[in-house]
Protein backbone atom coordinates (compact mmCIF):
# COMPACT_ATOMS: atom_id res chain seq x y z
CA UNK A 1 0.00 0.00 0.00
CA UNK A 2 3.11 2.51 0.66
CA UNK A 3 4.54 2.02 -2.32
CA UNK A 4 1.12 2.14 -4.27
CA UNK A 5 0.69 5.50 -2.56
CA UNK A 6 3.93 6.71 -2.96
CA UNK A 7 3.63 5.81 -6.64
CA UNK A 8 0.48 7.71 -7.09
CA UNK A 9 2.07 10.74 -5.59
CA UNK A 10 5.37 10.97 -7.81
CA UNK A 11 2.53 10.30 -10.90
CA UNK A 12 0.28 13.03 -10.13
CA UNK A 13 2.56 15.41 -8.06
CA UNK A 14 5.62 15.41 -9.29
CA UNK A 15 4.58 15.05 -13.09
CA UNK A 16 4.60 18.36 -14.84
CA UNK A 17 1.93 17.00 -17.62
CA UNK A 18 -0.61 15.97 -15.02
CA UNK A 19 -0.10 19.35 -13.30
CA UNK A 20 -0.80 21.19 -16.78
CA UNK A 21 -3.86 18.95 -17.70
CA UNK A 22 -5.47 19.51 -13.93
CA UNK A 23 -5.10 23.62 -14.26
CA UNK A 24 -6.00 23.55 -18.16
CA UNK A 25 -9.01 20.97 -17.12
CA UNK A 26 -10.14 23.41 -14.07
CA UNK A 27 -10.52 26.73 -16.43
CA UNK A 28 -11.71 24.99 -19.04
CA UNK A 29 -14.10 23.10 -17.06
CA UNK A 30 -15.15 26.47 -15.30
CA UNK A 31 -15.96 28.10 -18.23
CA UNK A 32 -18.28 25.63 -19.82
CA UNK A 33 -20.24 24.94 -16.66
CA UNK A 34 -20.52 28.69 -16.36
CA UNK A 35 -22.38 28.74 -19.94
CA UNK A 36 -26.35 27.65 -19.70
CA UNK A 37 -26.62 24.28 -21.78
CA UNK A 38 -23.02 23.61 -21.69
CA UNK A 39 -23.19 20.76 -18.65
CA UNK A 40 -20.42 18.81 -17.41
CA UNK A 41 -21.19 15.95 -19.09
CA UNK A 42 -20.77 17.54 -22.16
CA UNK A 43 -17.49 19.26 -21.30
CA UNK A 44 -15.92 15.35 -20.65
CA UNK A 45 -17.60 14.34 -23.89
CA UNK A 46 -16.08 16.84 -26.14
CA UNK A 47 -12.01 15.97 -23.93
CA UNK A 48 -12.70 12.10 -25.14
CA UNK A 49 -10.97 12.67 -28.74
CA UNK A 50 -7.51 14.08 -26.69
CA UNK A 51 -7.28 11.27 -24.15
CA UNK A 52 -6.24 9.23 -27.36
CA UNK A 53 -3.17 10.64 -26.71
CA UNK A 54 -3.09 11.02 -23.24
CA UNK A 55 -1.83 8.30 -20.61
CA UNK A 56 -4.56 6.79 -18.12
CA UNK A 57 -3.49 9.08 -15.15
CA UNK A 58 -3.15 12.42 -17.30
CA UNK A 59 -6.84 11.69 -18.71
CA UNK A 60 -8.19 10.65 -15.73
CA UNK A 61 -6.91 14.03 -14.25
CA UNK A 62 -8.38 15.72 -16.53
CA UNK A 63 -11.88 14.53 -16.35
CA UNK A 64 -12.03 14.88 -12.43
CA UNK A 65 -10.94 18.39 -12.75
CA UNK A 66 -13.15 19.67 -15.20
CA UNK A 67 -15.95 18.04 -13.55
CA UNK A 68 -15.29 19.19 -10.02
CA UNK A 69 -14.40 22.77 -11.47
CA UNK A 70 -17.74 22.60 -14.14
CA UNK A 71 -20.46 21.08 -11.42
CA UNK A 72 -19.58 24.53 -9.38
CA UNK A 73 -19.39 27.13 -12.12
CA UNK A 74 -22.94 26.27 -12.98
CA UNK A 75 -23.61 28.20 -9.69
CA UNK A 76 -22.48 31.32 -11.98
CA UNK A 77 -25.22 31.77 -14.04
CA UNK A 78 -27.63 29.63 -11.39
CA UNK A 79 -26.86 33.23 -9.21
CA UNK A 80 -26.42 35.85 -11.85
CA UNK A 81 -29.02 35.18 -14.25
CA UNK A 82 -31.15 32.59 -12.65
CA UNK A 83 -30.42 30.15 -14.84
CA UNK A 84 -29.45 26.67 -13.46
CA UNK A 85 -26.00 25.49 -14.97
CA UNK A 86 -26.52 22.41 -13.89
CA UNK A 87 -29.99 19.73 -12.83
CA UNK A 88 -28.58 19.70 -9.17
CA UNK A 89 -28.37 23.93 -8.89
CA UNK A 90 -31.86 24.04 -9.46
CA UNK A 91 -32.36 22.81 -5.94
CA UNK A 92 -31.03 26.37 -4.49
CA UNK A 93 -31.48 28.54 -7.68
CA UNK A 94 -34.22 30.85 -5.45
CA UNK A 95 -31.86 31.27 -2.75
CA UNK A 96 -28.87 32.22 -5.18
CA UNK A 97 -30.85 34.91 -6.84
CA UNK A 98 -32.62 36.05 -4.02
CA UNK A 99 -29.36 36.67 -2.62
CA UNK A 100 -27.67 37.85 -5.74
CA UNK A 101 -31.01 40.76 -5.71
CA UNK A 102 -29.78 41.53 -2.25
CA UNK A 103 -26.62 42.46 -3.40
CA UNK A 104 -24.53 39.64 -2.01
CA UNK A 105 -23.94 37.41 -5.32
CA UNK A 106 -20.05 37.58 -4.30
CA UNK A 107 -20.89 35.78 -0.94
CA UNK A 108 -23.82 33.50 -2.21
CA UNK A 109 -21.53 32.35 -4.67
CA UNK A 110 -18.70 32.25 -1.86
CA UNK A 111 -20.56 30.27 0.28
CA UNK A 112 -21.05 28.35 -3.02
CA UNK A 113 -16.81 27.48 -3.50
CA UNK A 114 -15.80 26.50 0.04
CA UNK A 115 -18.34 24.38 0.89
CA UNK A 116 -17.95 22.65 -2.95
CA UNK A 117 -14.56 22.02 -2.28
CA UNK A 118 -15.65 20.99 1.57
CA UNK A 119 -18.00 18.09 -0.03
CA UNK A 120 -15.71 17.39 -2.69
CA UNK A 121 -12.61 16.96 -0.34
CA UNK A 122 -15.34 14.93 2.16
CA UNK A 123 -16.17 12.54 -1.15
CA UNK A 124 -12.53 11.61 -2.08
CA UNK A 125 -11.94 10.79 1.64
CA UNK A 126 -15.14 8.64 1.47
CA UNK A 127 -13.57 6.81 -1.77
CA UNK A 128 -10.37 6.23 -0.46
CA UNK A 129 -11.67 4.86 3.41
CA UNK A 130 -15.06 3.09 2.70
CA UNK A 131 -15.31 2.39 -1.58
CA UNK A 132 -15.06 -1.03 -0.62
CA UNK A 133 -17.70 -1.14 2.25
CA UNK A 134 -20.03 1.36 0.53
CA UNK A 135 -20.14 -0.61 -2.69
CA UNK A 136 -21.50 -3.55 -1.19
CA UNK A 137 -24.48 -1.24 0.13
CA UNK A 138 -25.39 -0.04 -3.50
CA UNK A 139 -25.67 -3.98 -4.26
CA UNK A 140 -28.45 -4.53 -1.95
CA UNK A 141 -30.44 -2.07 -4.16
CA UNK A 142 -32.85 -3.49 -6.27
CA UNK A 143 -36.08 -2.17 -8.11
CA UNK A 144 -38.18 -1.47 -4.93
CA UNK A 145 -35.43 0.79 -3.06
CA UNK A 146 -34.14 2.95 -6.52
CA UNK A 147 -38.84 3.48 -6.60
CA UNK A 148 -38.62 4.85 -3.09
CA UNK A 149 -34.97 7.11 -3.78
CA UNK A 150 -36.70 8.42 -6.24
CA UNK A 151 -40.18 9.31 -4.53
CA UNK A 152 -37.77 10.66 -1.71
CA UNK A 153 -36.00 13.17 -4.56
CA UNK A 154 -39.23 13.92 -5.49
CA UNK A 155 -40.89 14.79 -1.95
CA UNK A 156 -37.52 16.40 -1.05
CA UNK A 157 -38.33 18.84 -3.81
CA UNK A 158 -41.80 19.70 -2.53
CA UNK A 159 -40.83 20.23 0.62
CA UNK A 160 -38.19 22.41 0.32
CA UNK A 161 -40.10 24.55 -2.47
CA UNK A 162 -41.01 28.11 -1.37
CA UNK A 163 -44.70 28.94 -1.48
CA UNK A 164 -47.58 25.88 -0.24
CA UNK A 165 -47.41 22.27 -0.05
CA UNK A 166 -50.32 22.55 -2.53
CA UNK A 167 -48.90 24.52 -5.28
CA UNK A 168 -45.38 22.82 -4.58
CA UNK A 169 -47.07 19.64 -5.19
CA UNK A 170 -48.89 21.11 -8.07
CA UNK A 171 -45.67 21.84 -9.57
CA UNK A 172 -44.20 18.14 -9.07
CA UNK A 173 -46.92 16.77 -10.78
CA UNK A 174 -46.55 19.10 -13.91
CA UNK A 175 -43.57 17.76 -14.15
CA UNK A 176 -44.00 14.44 -13.72
CA UNK A 177 -47.06 14.68 -16.52
CA UNK A 178 -44.48 16.39 -18.94
CA UNK A 179 -41.93 13.53 -18.21
CA UNK A 180 -44.89 11.13 -19.32
CA UNK A 181 -43.94 12.36 -23.04
CA UNK A 182 -42.72 10.25 -25.90
CA UNK A 183 -41.52 6.30 -25.88
CA UNK A 184 -40.87 4.86 -22.26
CA UNK A 185 -38.59 1.96 -21.63
CA UNK A 186 -41.92 0.31 -20.10
CA UNK A 187 -44.35 1.41 -23.43
CA UNK A 188 -44.71 0.37 -26.92
CA UNK A 189 -46.72 3.51 -27.25
CA UNK A 190 -45.62 6.85 -28.12
CA UNK A 191 -47.36 9.06 -26.14
CA UNK A 192 -48.14 12.64 -26.13
CA UNK A 193 -46.10 13.29 -28.93
CA UNK A 194 -48.39 15.07 -31.53
CA UNK A 195 -46.98 13.50 -34.59
CA UNK A 196 -43.53 15.14 -33.74
CA UNK A 197 -40.63 12.96 -34.10
CA UNK A 198 -38.58 15.21 -31.72
CA UNK A 199 -40.71 14.25 -28.73
CA UNK A 200 -40.58 10.19 -29.27
CA UNK A 201 -37.40 10.72 -26.92
CA UNK A 202 -39.45 12.61 -24.77
CA UNK A 203 -39.06 15.98 -23.74
CA UNK A 204 -35.18 17.02 -23.31
CA UNK A 205 -34.87 18.72 -19.87
CA UNK A 206 -32.10 21.02 -20.27
CA UNK A 207 -33.77 23.39 -22.88
CA UNK A 208 -36.80 22.67 -20.18
CA UNK A 209 -34.65 24.11 -17.26
CA UNK A 210 -32.96 26.70 -19.22
CA UNK A 211 -36.60 27.68 -20.63
CA UNK A 212 -38.01 27.43 -17.05
CA UNK A 213 -35.97 29.53 -15.35
CA UNK A 214 -33.88 32.09 -17.56
CA UNK A 215 -36.77 32.74 -20.14
CA UNK A 216 -39.18 33.57 -18.27
CA UNK A 217 -37.46 35.56 -16.01
CA UNK A 218 -36.97 37.73 -18.91
CA UNK A 219 -40.39 37.65 -19.44
CA UNK A 220 -40.76 38.89 -15.88
CA UNK A 221 -37.99 41.51 -16.63
CA UNK A 222 -39.82 43.11 -19.27
CA UNK A 223 -43.15 43.12 -17.98
CA UNK A 224 -42.07 44.84 -14.82
CA UNK A 225 -40.17 42.41 -13.01
CA UNK A 226 -37.31 43.64 -10.44
CA UNK A 227 -34.58 44.50 -13.08
CA UNK A 228 -31.21 41.71 -13.28
CA UNK A 229 -28.83 44.49 -14.05
CA UNK A 230 -27.35 47.75 -12.22
CA UNK A 231 -26.37 46.00 -8.72
CA UNK A 232 -23.68 45.77 -7.30
CA UNK A 233 -22.55 43.16 -5.14
CA UNK A 234 -20.94 42.88 -2.15
CA UNK A 235 -17.15 42.07 -0.62
CA UNK A 236 -16.05 44.44 -3.42
CA UNK A 237 -14.26 47.47 -1.23
CA UNK A 238 -11.27 46.78 -3.52
CA UNK A 239 -12.73 47.70 -6.70
CA UNK A 240 -10.30 50.70 -6.81
CA UNK A 241 -6.20 49.86 -5.88
CA UNK A 242 -3.67 47.36 -6.51
CA UNK A 243 -3.52 44.44 -8.58
CA UNK A 244 -2.66 42.43 -5.58
CA UNK A 245 -5.34 44.48 -3.42
CA UNK A 246 -8.12 43.45 -6.17
CA UNK A 247 -7.18 40.22 -7.29
CA UNK A 248 -5.61 38.56 -4.11
CA UNK A 249 -6.29 40.29 -0.63
CA UNK A 250 -10.11 41.43 -1.44
CA UNK A 251 -11.11 38.05 -2.79
CA UNK A 252 -9.77 36.12 -0.17
CA UNK A 253 -10.73 38.62 2.83
CA UNK A 254 -14.21 39.92 1.09
CA UNK A 255 -15.49 36.31 -0.31
CA UNK A 256 -13.61 33.26 0.75
CA UNK A 257 -13.55 34.62 4.54
CA UNK A 258 -17.34 35.45 5.11
CA UNK A 259 -17.49 32.08 3.17
CA UNK A 260 -15.52 29.75 5.71
CA UNK A 261 -16.87 31.07 8.41
CA UNK A 262 -20.66 29.63 7.40
CA UNK A 263 -19.25 26.32 7.02
CA UNK A 264 -17.05 26.30 9.92
CA UNK A 265 -19.98 27.17 12.02
CA UNK A 266 -21.90 24.73 10.58
CA UNK A 267 -19.30 21.99 10.40
CA UNK A 268 -21.61 18.80 11.50
CA UNK A 269 -24.38 19.90 9.02
CA UNK A 270 -21.31 19.87 6.53
CA UNK A 271 -20.63 17.04 7.22
CA UNK A 272 -24.15 15.27 6.76
CA UNK A 273 -24.60 16.89 3.44
CA UNK A 274 -21.00 15.40 2.50
CA UNK A 275 -22.60 11.91 4.06
CA UNK A 276 -25.77 12.10 1.60
CA UNK A 277 -24.11 13.26 -1.04
CA UNK A 278 -21.56 10.12 -1.14
CA UNK A 279 -24.31 7.91 -0.10
CA UNK A 280 -27.02 8.98 -3.09
CA UNK A 281 -23.71 9.51 -5.50
CA UNK A 282 -22.80 6.13 -4.63
CA UNK A 283 -26.19 4.69 -6.60
CA UNK A 284 -26.08 3.63 -9.98
CA UNK A 285 -28.54 6.48 -11.98
CA UNK A 286 -28.86 8.41 -9.20
CA UNK A 287 -25.96 11.30 -8.69
CA UNK A 288 -25.66 14.52 -7.73
CA UNK A 289 -29.11 15.86 -8.54
CA UNK A 290 -30.86 13.86 -6.06
CA UNK A 291 -28.22 14.38 -3.23
CA UNK A 292 -28.97 18.14 -3.72
CA UNK A 293 -32.43 17.71 -2.87
CA UNK A 294 -32.73 15.51 -0.64
CA UNK A 295 -29.42 17.23 1.66
CA UNK A 296 -31.61 20.38 0.99
CA UNK A 297 -34.27 18.88 2.58
CA UNK A 298 -32.87 17.66 5.45
CA UNK A 299 -30.98 21.01 5.96
CA UNK A 300 -34.49 22.93 6.20
CA UNK A 301 -35.89 20.11 8.50
CA UNK A 302 -32.80 20.78 11.01
CA UNK A 303 -33.13 24.27 10.47
CA UNK A 304 -33.72 26.89 13.10
CA UNK A 305 -35.12 29.26 10.38
CA UNK A 306 -36.56 27.53 7.97
CA UNK A 307 -39.02 29.85 6.88
CA UNK A 308 -35.78 31.41 5.34
CA UNK A 309 -35.49 28.74 2.37
CA UNK A 310 -35.73 29.38 -0.71
CA UNK A 311 -35.94 33.35 -0.06
CA UNK A 312 -32.44 33.70 0.31
CA UNK A 313 -31.01 31.14 2.99
CA UNK A 314 -27.11 30.94 2.81
CA UNK A 315 -27.56 27.77 5.18
CA UNK A 316 -29.25 25.35 2.44
CA UNK A 317 -26.72 26.47 -0.60
CA UNK A 318 -24.11 25.25 1.44
CA UNK A 319 -25.77 21.77 2.31
CA UNK A 320 -27.22 21.05 -1.04
CA UNK A 321 -23.57 22.32 -2.79
CA UNK A 322 -21.78 20.45 -0.41
CA UNK A 323 -23.94 17.46 -1.04
CA UNK A 324 -23.53 17.58 -4.95
CA UNK A 325 -19.92 17.50 -5.20
CA UNK A 326 -19.04 14.85 -2.88
CA UNK A 327 -21.69 12.80 -4.53
CA UNK A 328 -19.13 13.39 -7.56
CA UNK A 329 -16.94 10.87 -6.03
CA UNK A 330 -19.45 8.48 -5.03
CA UNK A 331 -20.29 8.11 -8.79
CA UNK A 332 -16.81 6.69 -8.73
CA UNK A 333 -17.59 3.63 -6.20
CA UNK A 334 -19.37 1.62 -8.51
CA UNK A 335 -17.53 2.51 -11.35
CA UNK A 336 -14.31 1.22 -9.90
CA UNK A 337 -15.63 -1.77 -8.12
CA UNK A 338 -18.15 -3.41 -10.44
CA UNK A 339 -17.60 -1.81 -13.70
CA UNK A 340 -21.30 0.09 -13.54
CA UNK A 341 -21.28 3.65 -14.28
CA UNK A 342 -22.82 6.17 -11.21
CA UNK A 343 -23.56 8.49 -14.10
CA UNK A 344 -22.91 9.32 -17.32
CA UNK A 345 -19.78 11.01 -16.90
CA UNK A 346 -18.61 7.72 -14.97
CA UNK A 347 -19.72 5.65 -17.82
CA UNK A 348 -17.40 7.77 -20.21
CA UNK A 349 -14.81 7.25 -18.00
CA UNK A 350 -15.55 3.61 -18.14
CA UNK A 351 -14.93 3.71 -21.38
CA UNK A 352 -11.58 5.72 -21.37
CA UNK A 353 -10.55 2.93 -19.15
CA UNK A 354 -11.42 0.35 -21.45
CA UNK A 355 -9.63 2.24 -24.34
CA UNK A 356 -6.18 2.10 -22.17
CA UNK A 357 -6.87 -1.69 -21.41
CA UNK A 358 -7.83 -1.37 -17.83
CA UNK A 359 -10.73 -3.55 -16.59
CA UNK A 360 -13.11 -1.79 -13.94
CA UNK A 361 -13.56 -4.32 -10.88
CA UNK A 362 -12.52 -5.76 -7.99
CA UNK A 363 -9.20 -6.78 -9.79
CA UNK A 364 -8.46 -3.77 -10.07
CA UNK A 365 -7.58 -2.58 -6.74
CA UNK A 366 -4.98 -5.17 -6.85
CA UNK A 367 -3.49 -4.97 -10.37
CA UNK A 368 -3.48 -1.61 -11.06
CA UNK A 369 -3.23 -0.77 -6.79
CA UNK A 370 -0.92 2.34 -7.97
CA UNK A 371 -3.39 4.00 -10.67
CA UNK A 372 -6.54 3.67 -8.19
CA UNK A 373 -4.49 5.79 -5.47
CA UNK A 374 -3.40 7.89 -8.23
CA UNK A 375 -7.16 8.54 -9.06
CA UNK A 376 -7.62 9.40 -4.75
CA UNK A 377 -4.80 11.78 -5.23
CA UNK A 378 -6.49 13.50 -8.02
CA UNK A 379 -9.84 13.93 -6.25
CA UNK A 380 -8.13 16.24 -3.80
CA UNK A 381 -5.95 18.13 -5.81
CA UNK A 382 -9.24 18.67 -8.17
CA UNK A 383 -11.10 20.18 -5.59
CA UNK A 384 -8.07 22.04 -3.89
CA UNK A 385 -7.50 23.75 -7.43
CA UNK A 386 -10.78 24.55 -7.51
CA UNK A 387 -10.35 27.12 -4.64
CA UNK A 388 -8.38 29.90 -6.35
CA UNK A 389 -9.46 29.13 -10.02
CA UNK A 390 -13.45 29.22 -8.61
CA UNK A 391 -12.42 32.62 -6.59
CA UNK A 392 -11.22 33.92 -10.26
CA UNK A 393 -14.54 32.78 -11.82
CA UNK A 394 -16.39 34.79 -8.79
CA UNK A 395 -14.72 38.15 -9.20
CA UNK A 396 -14.75 37.83 -12.71
CA UNK A 397 -18.54 36.42 -13.34
CA UNK A 398 -19.86 39.15 -10.65
CA UNK A 399 -19.43 42.01 -12.93
CA UNK A 400 -22.58 40.49 -14.85
CA UNK A 401 -24.19 42.25 -11.92
CA UNK A 402 -23.30 45.30 -12.77
CA UNK A 403 -24.82 45.43 -16.95
CA UNK A 404 -27.57 47.29 -17.35
CA UNK A 405 -30.89 45.77 -17.73
CA UNK A 406 -31.19 46.68 -21.50
CA UNK A 407 -28.09 45.45 -22.22
CA UNK A 408 -28.08 42.29 -19.92
CA UNK A 409 -31.03 41.52 -21.04
CA UNK A 410 -30.79 40.51 -24.87
CA UNK A 411 -28.01 38.52 -23.80
CA UNK A 412 -29.45 36.05 -21.19
CA UNK A 413 -32.01 35.37 -23.99
CA UNK A 414 -28.85 34.88 -26.29
CA UNK A 415 -27.43 32.70 -24.25
CA UNK A 416 -30.97 30.55 -23.47
CA UNK A 417 -31.25 30.15 -27.13
CA UNK A 418 -27.87 29.12 -28.01
CA UNK A 419 -27.50 26.89 -24.35
CA UNK A 420 -30.67 24.89 -26.23
CA UNK A 421 -29.73 24.69 -29.32
CA UNK A 422 -26.07 23.33 -27.91
CA UNK A 423 -27.43 19.83 -26.58
CA UNK A 424 -28.68 18.50 -30.03
CA UNK A 425 -28.46 21.08 -32.81
CA UNK A 426 -32.13 21.71 -32.66
CA UNK A 427 -34.15 24.33 -33.52
CA UNK A 428 -36.88 22.01 -32.00
CA UNK A 429 -35.13 22.10 -28.60
CA UNK A 430 -34.80 25.89 -28.63
CA UNK A 431 -39.16 26.13 -29.43
CA UNK A 432 -39.08 23.52 -26.31
CA UNK A 433 -36.76 26.53 -24.26
CA UNK A 434 -39.63 29.36 -25.07
CA UNK A 435 -42.35 26.95 -25.03
CA UNK A 436 -41.03 26.03 -20.97
CA UNK A 437 -40.46 29.77 -20.64
CA UNK A 438 -44.13 30.82 -21.20
CA UNK A 439 -45.08 28.14 -18.96
CA UNK A 440 -42.70 28.87 -16.23
CA UNK A 441 -43.52 32.55 -16.44
CA UNK A 442 -47.19 31.54 -15.84
CA UNK A 443 -46.79 28.93 -13.35
CA UNK A 444 -44.96 31.89 -10.88
CA UNK A 445 -47.90 34.34 -11.00
CA UNK A 446 -49.57 31.91 -9.94
CA UNK A 447 -46.92 31.43 -7.00
CA UNK A 448 -46.11 28.00 -8.29
CA UNK A 449 -42.12 26.80 -7.93
CA UNK A 450 -40.41 25.58 -10.56
CA UNK A 451 -37.72 23.35 -8.85
CA UNK A 452 -40.48 20.63 -8.27
CA UNK A 453 -41.48 21.00 -11.90
CA UNK A 454 -37.75 20.04 -13.01
CA UNK A 455 -37.06 17.65 -11.09
CA UNK A 456 -40.19 15.62 -11.90
CA UNK A 457 -39.08 16.14 -15.29
CA UNK A 458 -35.74 14.36 -14.92
CA UNK A 459 -37.15 11.55 -12.42
CA UNK A 460 -40.58 11.03 -13.89
CA UNK A 461 -39.55 8.55 -16.49
CA UNK A 462 -37.44 6.18 -14.58
CA UNK A 463 -39.89 6.56 -11.66
CA UNK A 464 -42.38 5.45 -14.38
CA UNK A 465 -40.10 2.68 -15.41
CA UNK A 466 -39.66 1.22 -11.71
CA UNK A 467 -42.94 1.52 -10.81
CA UNK A 468 -44.17 -0.58 -13.88
CA UNK A 469 -41.36 -3.08 -13.32
CA UNK A 470 -42.09 -3.80 -9.70
CA UNK A 471 -46.01 -4.47 -10.75
CA UNK A 472 -45.10 -6.90 -13.51
CA UNK A 473 -42.38 -8.91 -11.48
CA UNK A 474 -44.75 -9.42 -8.44
CA UNK A 475 -48.44 -9.96 -9.91
CA UNK A 476 -49.46 -6.83 -8.86
CA UNK A 477 -48.80 -7.03 -5.17
CA UNK A 478 -48.50 -4.23 -3.95
CA UNK A 479 -46.45 -5.41 -0.97
CA UNK A 480 -43.27 -6.14 -3.42
CA UNK A 481 -43.15 -2.14 -2.97
CA UNK A 482 -42.01 -3.18 0.84
CA UNK A 483 -40.31 -6.71 0.01
CA UNK A 484 -36.88 -5.84 1.15
CA UNK A 485 -35.16 -4.45 4.42
CA UNK A 486 -33.79 -1.69 2.47
CA UNK A 487 -37.14 -1.05 0.84
CA UNK A 488 -39.31 -0.83 4.01
CA UNK A 489 -36.29 1.33 5.55
CA UNK A 490 -36.56 4.24 2.42
CA UNK A 491 -40.45 3.68 1.96
CA UNK A 492 -40.95 4.49 5.86
CA UNK A 493 -38.86 7.31 5.53
CA UNK A 494 -40.92 8.79 2.12
CA UNK A 495 -44.13 8.37 4.41
CA UNK A 496 -42.16 10.14 7.31
CA UNK A 497 -41.50 13.03 4.99
CA UNK A 498 -45.16 13.66 3.94
CA UNK A 499 -46.32 13.49 7.11
CA UNK A 500 -44.00 16.04 8.34
CA UNK A 501 -44.56 18.07 5.09
CA UNK A 502 -48.50 17.80 6.36
CA UNK A 503 -48.31 18.22 9.47
CA UNK A 504 -45.89 21.58 9.09
CA UNK A 505 -48.34 23.11 6.96
CA UNK A 506 -51.10 22.97 9.45
CA UNK A 507 -52.63 26.34 10.04
CA UNK A 508 -50.19 28.00 7.02
CA UNK A 509 -52.59 30.05 4.74
CA UNK A 510 -53.09 29.47 1.31
CA UNK A 511 -51.42 32.39 -1.09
Amino acid sequence: MSEALLQAFQQVLLSPEVLVIILSSALYGVFMGAMPGLTATMSVALFIPLTYWLDPIPALAGIVTMVACAIFAGDLPTTLLRIPGTPASAAYVDDAYALMQAGKSDYALGVALVSSVAGGLFGALVLIALGHQLARIAALFSIAEYFWLYVLGLSSAVVVSRGTLSKASLGMLIGLLLSSVGLSAVHTEARFTFGRPELYQGINFIPAMIGLFGFSEVLNNLIGGTALGGLSPTGSRASRGSFLRRFIISPVTDVIGPASAVVRRRMRHTLRSGVIGSFVGMLPGAGADIASWVSLAASKRASATPEAYGEGSAEGISDATAANSSALAGTWIPALVFGIPGDSITAIVIGVLLMKNINPGPDIFVEQAGLVYSIYTIFIVANLVLLPVGLLAIKTGSQVVRVPQKILMPIILLLCIVGAYAINSSNFDVAVMLVMGLLGFGLERFGVPLGPVVLGIILGAPLEERFIQLLTASGGDPLAFFGRPVAVGLGVLCIAVWVWAVWSARGRPET
